[in-house]
C-alpha cells in the first residue's frame, strides 16, 4: 500500500513572507501575509538543457535550474500585499496609491494542495511579482466574480541555492509551515 498521493487537487492556504534581508550567508523573512481566495497556481520550470556531443552521441547532458515562472490567480489582492510587497502607499484617507518609483519586495510563498492520502505543503523561497493588470466585466443575467492575477518568478535563494521544498502531513515542520518558511532539517547524503 502506497503512502504517497496518487492525485492532487484543491489549492489553498496561500501565504507570503516578505524577505527583510538576504545575503550569501543568511536570509531573514518577515511576518506572514495570508492571501485568501486562491483560484489557480501555474508555475513552469525555468532553465536550459545543454548537450555535448562526442563519439556520435550525446556524450554529456547538463541542465540548469533557473527556478520557476508563472501566475497565481486569486479572488482579490489583499491591501497588505499591495503595501508590504508591491510597495504601494496607503495615504491618510486609506487610499492605496501606486507610484512609478515603487520598489516591490521579494518574498517566500507557501501554499498547499489536497491529495487522496495527504495534504502537501509547498514553499518557494524567493519570489518576485510584477504589477498586476486591472480588468473587469459588466454583469449580465448572472454575476460572475472577477479575479486578480499575479505574475510570479521564483528564483534560488543566495545562501544555499534552494528554490522550493514540500512537506506532507506528519513530517517535521508541517504544523509550523505558515508561521515561517520551512527550513531544511538535514540534507540527504549524496551518493558517490
Amino acid at each position: 500500500m502506497t503512502t504517497q498521493n496518487t492525485v492532487k487537487y484543491g489549492l489553498s492556504n496561500v501565504h507570503v513572507f516578505p524577505i527583510i534581508n538576504e545575503d550569501s550567508e543568511s536570509i531573514e523573512y518577515g511576518e506572514p501575509i495570508r492571501i485568501p481566495g486562491a483560484v489557480t497556481l501555474e508555475m513552469e520550470a525555468q532553465g536550459e538543457t545543454e548537450k555535448f556531443y562526442a563519439d556520435n552521441i550525446a556524450y554529456f547532458i547538463t541542465s540548469t535550474n533557473a527556478g520557476y515562472a508563472g501566475t497565481l490567480e486569486i479572488a482579490t489582492i489583499p491591501e497588505e500585499f499591495e503595501v508590504k510587497i508591491m510597495d504601494n502607499q496607503k495615504d491618510k484617507n486609506g487610499a492605496i496609491v501606486e507610484k512609478a518609483d515603487a520598489r516591490p519586495k521579494t518574498y517566500a510563498m507557501a501554499f498547499e494542495f489536497d491529495g487522496d492520502k495527504h495534504k502537501v505543503r509547498h514553499v518557494f523561497y524567493k519570489c518576485s511579482s510584477t504589477r498586476p493588470g486591472i480588468s473587469g466585466h459588466t454583469n449580465e443575467e448572472t454575476t460572475t466574480p472577477q479575479t486578480d492575477t499575479l505574475n510570479i518568478a521564483a528564483a534560488p535563494r543566495l545562501k544555499d541555492k534552494v528554490v522550493r521544498s514540500k512537506v506532507k502531513e506528519g513530517q517535521e515542520g508541517y504544523d509550523t509551515f505558515y508561521k515561517a518558511p520551512y527550513e531544511i532539517v538535514a540534507e540527504l547524503p549524496t551518493e558517490a
